[in-house]
């Protein structure tokens, strides 16, 4: 059974992370610059929460707070689902769908962080193996294999 560990593999570890006592314009301006929807919270080395395009507009803009003078860590998620290299790409797709979620976290035993899976990840990979499948099959039936 595929394990999120090939997806890691696939696309490498590099994840964006910001601290708890960054602003809230400061980690807008981190996921604008690079282009990202979610950044991982960190503390001590750990994952503490998630920061997140959701996050800014529930607990920024829907609760008038000003950008700049904002903790990361007043609005973050702090209940962050995460998951091991070791978990199935079906559970991760399952825990993402059932929490609503579209970044899930890889960590360790001790909690430290290891990755970040997306839905885009998970899609894009899906789609990759079916590609080759109808490859394969196409090469069978036209006698080729």
């Amino acid at each position: 059974m595929s394990t999120v560990r090939e997806i890691l593999t696939r696309k490498g570890p590099q994840v964006f992370t910001i601290g708890k006592a960054a602003t809230v314009l400061e980690a807008a301006l981190l996921m604008n610059e690079h282009k990202i929807g979610s950044l991982v919270v960190l503390e001590d080395g750990r994952v503490a929460g998630m920061f997140t395009e959701r996050d800014v507009l529930r607990r920024v803009v829907g609760e008038e707070r000003e950008p700049a003078k904002t903790l990361v860590a007043d609005v973050m998620t702090t209940e962050v689902a995460c998951c091991t290299p070791e978990t199935t790409i079906d559970e991760a797709r399952g825990a993402m769908k059932n929490r609503r979620i579209r970044h899930l976290p890889l960590v360790d035993d001790n909690r430290r962080l290891k990755g970040l899976i997306s839905i885009g990840d998970l899609n894009a990979y899906e789609a990759s193996n079916q590609e080759q499948t109808i490859y394969l099959l196409q090469e069978y039936i036209q006698g080729h294999a």
